[in-house]
């Protein structure tokens, strides 16, 4: 007997940095089946903003809420601000990150616990709020958005690629550790967003290296989401890549 697919209308799902790039496309596309938001941003308000008005305009609830993802202190209260007004959180997608260069030896303690912090440290503080109020619920889906760097290094990215290779090893344990009721599973992009700067030499080189042999678009991160969300209930500890073909060019 074929199993329904997970509905998402009528469910709320929380994405954090989901004011532009892959959080925005993630929400829109959450939104597009029915899914009310709570929309997390830290310094990106304008852009949330507008976000949540494209939002609105496809019928759904959207709740706007500011934080630190490095305090867990702010993290909590946004996480009750979101349950007061929209009751509870089906689903959520941790996507806020940073993304420097840092060539190693320079590689500061202030860049390290900024990448550490952000990219790991924060979707920690998120599930650590967030699963407890989905296991009352017997119910729940989270979705890390990590990066291929996780499984293959970036050379003069170390604390970011440290940090979202503990991002994978994170949802392997949370995986584990929530089941049956929560699913825990996470979608590592590759080429899909280049750096500010990156100049079109650097960008045909990537191209060229990657065996489907064009970039990544956040509206293919945000299908691998999608598809982790309806279709996985039979999927778990899962890093699905979405890097054209790179891990094995």
């Amino acid at each position: 007997m074929k199993e329904k697919e997970y509905s998402l209308k009528g469910k709320v799902a929380l994405i954090t940095g989901g004011a532009k790039r892959v959080g925005k496309e993630t929400a829109l596309t959450l939104a597009a089946k029915g899914c009310h938001i709570a929309l997390h941003y830290n310094s990106s308000r304008a852009e949330a903003l507008k976000t949540a008005r494209q939002i609105e305009k496809l019928g759904v609830e959207v709740t706007l809420f500011k934080a630190d993802v490095r305090s867990s202190a702010q993290v909590k209260k946004g996480v009750q601000t979101v349950l007061k007004k929209m009751k509870q959180i089906n689903i959520l997608v941790n996507n806020a990150a940073v993304f420097k260069r840092t060539p190693f030896p320079k590689v500061s303690e202030k860049d390290w616990d900024l990448h550490l912090d952000t990219n790991l440290k924060g979707p920690f503080l998120f599930a650590n709020e967030i699963a407890p109020h989905m296991l009352k619920r017997k119910s729940g889906k989270i979705v890390n958005i990590t990066d291929w760097a996780g499984a293959r290094p970036f050379k003069n990215y170390l604390p970011y690629t440290v940090s979202k290779a503990g991002l994978i090893g994170m949802t392997e344990a949370l995986a584990k550790t929530l089941a049956p009721n929560i699913q825990v599973n996470a979608v590592a992009p590759g080429p899909v967003l280049p750096p500010t700067g990156m100049s079109q030499k650097e960008k045909n080189t990537i191209i060229k290296n990657t065996p489907l042999k064009k970039m990544g678009t956040p509206q293919d991160v945000a299908q691998a989401i999608l598809f982790l969300i309806e279709h996985s209930s039979f999927i778990t500890g899962h890093t699905l890549m979405v890097e054209g073909g790179r891990l094995i060019g």
